[in-house]
């Protein structure tokens, strides 16, 4: 089994997530032990929620799923790096493809990226 340093963030380790064809960062999550070991043995990205306190599988509310093609392992054993196939086109839950959908100029930031859909009607309570 992969060993993972997990006790070093206090269980969890941070998971950048990038489009397996064309290389955009897609995403940051985090991973707990038992995530992990779900996504190499489903192929199907799994993160631990930390606002809910609980596995989360991308997209089982939004049908946005994340196909896993690759899975690498940073230097020190504490940071994974997901080349994921994701589908219906967003991965960010605000509708946009990355969650990295602003940026930065002087002392405010601009929305760069295009809303793929509304999450209101797709996040329904």
């Amino acid at each position: 089994m992969i060993r993972l340093d997990f006790p070093k963030q206090g269980g969890l380790i941070p998971v950048v997530v990038q489009d397996a064809d064309d290389g955009t960062v897609l995403m940051l999550a985090y991973m707990n032990e038992l995530a992990f070991r779900r996504t190499v043995e489903t192929r199907r990205a799994t993160y631990w929620s930390r606002s809910r306190n609980e596995l989360w599988v991308k997209g089982e509310s939004s049908g946005h799923t994340q196909e896993v093609a690759e899975i690498l392992i940073d230097c020190d054993d504490d940071t994974v790096l997901l080349k994921v196939r994701q589908t219906g086109g967003a991965a960010c839950h605000e509708g946009y493809r990355s969650c990295f959908f602003r940026r930065v100029e002087t002392d405010a930031t601009v929305v760069i990226g295009a809303r793929i859909f509304d999450p209101k009607e797709v996040y329904k309570k």
